[in-house]
């Protein structure tokens, strides 16, 4: 028998791989992936941050995302360049920029249907509800 909670849980989990399904499937049309996309939507939020804070931010270990951004360096679509101490820093190219914008197209549309049977209010409502479990501030 599963609780209310495990219930819970479970349905935020059905959203999310549901969610990440339709990106994945979005974001290949334009030449990407779920994963390079959000490691350029982080560098293009912080540019100049190092791995260590775009690893936490795309929820990866900094080798993960040391590998990762290695592949859009030579994509060309990130520049990594010295930082302070052995610090690595992080920019986008234009080439980047254009990606990160064609993905952020693909999201809007993807994530338009996604949430498609909800009305605003009810998606402004799940969005305080999420910010809450969080513990954050709404933006």
């Amino acid at each position: 028998m599963h609780s209310e909670l495990q219930e819970l849980g479970r349905a935020v989990k059905r959203v999310q791989y549901r969610q990440h399904r339709a990106l994945e499937t979005g974001l290949a049309a334009v030449g990407t992936t779920l994963a390079q996309w959000d490691a350029l939507r982080a560098v293009g939020r912080q540019p100049g941050a190092s791995a260590r804070t775009l690893a936490a931010e795309t929820f990866q270990t900094e080798q993960a995302f040391g590998t990762l951004a290695g592949r859009l360096v030579a994509q060309g679509l990130i520049e990594r360049t010295p930082g302070h101490g052995r610090r690595i820093d992080h920019r986008l190219t234009p080439a980047g920029e254009r990606m990160l914008e064609a993905g952020r197209t693909v999201a809007e549309e993807v994530l338009a249907d996604c949430y498609a049977d909800l009305p605003a209010a009810d998606r402004t409502a799940l969005l305080g509800l999420l910010h809450r479990v969080l513990g954050e501030e709404p933006a």
